[in-house]
């Protein structure tokens, strides 16, 4: 090849590649600050809605059905019982619990998924932005995250987007929305519906209106949580949740136990019988 020849060969390469890259570009300007680490905005324990009281005190709009299911569960808890919570089994929260953010959380945006990294049981997200549609499976693979749909939008006068507005689909049950055991439907078919924004006076809050449209219900359920930013130059991601580390719950058969400190069996509720042990031989008294 002619030293020309090659000339022209590389700049239409560089073309290529350039077109290419500016195809796909990221204009990290156009986006809010997201950057450090964001920690639930609101004291006492986690729960769907921070304006209100836990469990009962949420007032879950509830169909009568799916009530008596929860009075059930709180009556199961109030023996000593876990309910129908599934975290202490060390399943993830699923959505929208796991953005009460047990732990810190870090938002890391893409030109096509933004990421939310949070260390708790498998709670961090990915929320594909990059225009795609429903996949024809979602319900025959369904995740405790979801799926999730998001597009960036409202842009301001400078052309940055203030807001990332999402839903999610595919929930895989069992999942509640918190500790004491409110219910979602067992068909499985719940749409949360959410839209990120900072605050326009103080950029290191930041607030997710979550809509849950769910057939437990008897409406939609809407709420406003908060997350604050940590005053820190470089944040130090400490920690790791790993729930099976440690778990002294036991599951024997539909029963659930105690292991306790000295490592011995023991009822995790009142007048509770002990596992059947027939496959075990037993010790002459």
């Amino acid at each position: 090849m002619s030293h020309k020849g090659l000339i022209a060969h590389l700049l239409i390469i560089a073309a290529l590649v350039g077109g290419g890259s500016g195809a796909h570009a990221f204009d990290d300007a156009r986006y809010p600050d997201l950057k450090g680490q964001w920690v639930r905005g609101y004291p006492g324990l986690a729960r769907f809605d921070p304006a209100k009281g836990l469990g009962p005190k949420q007032e879950a709009p509830l169909t009568p059905e799916y009530q008596a299911i929860y009075q059930a569960n709180l009556a199961e808890q109030a023996k000593g019982g876990q309910g129908i919570d599934p975290t202490y089994r060390c399943l993830p929260p699923g959505m929208p619990r796991v953005m009460h953010v047990y732990s810190p959380m870090e938002i890391v945006a893409t030109p096509d998924t933004t990421y939310m990294l949070i260390e708790h049981i498998h709670d961090s997200r990915r929320i594909y932005t990059d225009g795609r549609d429903w996949p024809d499976n979602m319900y025959d693979d369904p995740q405790f995250s979801g799926y999730s749909i998001g597009r960036w939008v409202d842009a301001d006068p400078a052309g940055r987007y203030t807001a990332l507005e999402v839903e999610t689909r595919g929930i895989k049950n069992p999942h509640t929305y918190d500790q004491t055991g409110i219910p979602f439907h067992a068909d499985g078919r719940a749409i949360i519906r959410e839209r990120l924004f900072l605050d326009q006076a103080n950029p290191n809050t930041l607030y997710d209106a979550i809509t849950v449209i769910d057939n437990a219900l008897t409406r939609p359920w809407s709420a406003l949580k908060t997350y604050r930013r940590l005053a820190a130059k470089g944040p130090i991601w400490w920690r790791e949740d790993v729930c099976a580390e440690n778990n002294v719950h036991v599951a024997v058969g539909k029963e659930e136990y105690f292991l306790s400190a000295d490592g011995l069996l023991m009822p995790a509720r009142k007048d509770q019988a002990p596992p059947d042990l027939r496959y075990f031989k037993q010790s002459a008294k």
